[in-house]
């Protein structure tokens, strides 16, 4: 596809999902300032060279190869050269990937770009033009391959327990039916049935960020609605 630095910058997006936000969009230059998801941040460049500065680096995306920009993790983009550049994302929440890896923590992809290839083909069904409506099973089958091909890529980390999935996700349902009162870490552990600290490192490392950001962002969400 060939590009003109002149062409407008241009977003579309999908038709929404119970699961996954999709996006395709164009930027001739700047595209968007230093900014964070609470959900992974998955795509891939189609055309141009897609820079961006991530964990105290700048990288550079090129066809070919797969961006995985992990929960809560600051980022920008810009265009790498004078063409532009043209990418497709998804956005996919934390929770629904412990849900295919039952209590795993969340892989991990260090510097938010990979050239492995059971990612790339495992996360095509999803990256589809966002014209292309996904039907719901085949978004099952690849929300499946898709969190497999996740831990293949980022490998396994050691020496860490093992989070306690159990709890955390009874703090993340006590979350979602008291976003109307405040939520001490208290009463959020005393729910979940474990210690304050435990669950504070065990809610980071299995939805990718605290439970306070957790809750403000539930309230946000809340208040768009």
């Amino acid at each position: 596809m060939a590009f003109d630095a002149t062409r407008k910058d241009w977003i579309r997006r999908a038709a929404p999902s119970s699961r996954v936000e999709r996006i395709e969009a164009y930027f001739g230059g700047h595209g968007y300032d230093m900014h964070r998801h609470d959900t992974y941040a998955i795509g891939r460049t189609l055309a141009g060279v897609q820079s961006f500065h991530y964990r105290r680096g700048m990288q550079h995306s090129l066809p070919g190869g797969t961006i995985v920009l992990h929960p809560d993790e600051a980022h920008d983009g810009q265009a790498g050269t004078d063409a532009g550049f043209h990418y497709r994302m998804i956005y996919v929440e934390p929770a629904l990937i412990q849900r295919i890896l039952g209590g795993r923590p969340l892989p991990f992809v260090r510097d938010g770009i990979s050239a492995d290839p059971r990612l790339y083909a495992a996360s095509g069904a999803l990256l589809q033009a966002t014209g292309q409506d996904i039907d719901p099973l085949q978004e099952d089958d690849a929300l499946f391959e898709l969190a497999h091909a996740l831990c293949a890529a980022a490998g396994r980390r050691t020496g860490r327990r093992t989070p306690d999935y159990a709890a955390a996700e009874r703090a993340r349902h006590f979350i979602h039916a008291s976003l109307d009162q405040p939520i001490p870490l208290e009463d959020l552990a005393r729910a979940a049935g474990t210690d304050r600290w435990s669950l504070s490192r065990d809610f980071r490392a299995l939805f990718g960020t605290s439970p306070y950001r957790y809750v403000m962002l539930r309230r946000l969400d809340l208040a768009r609605r």
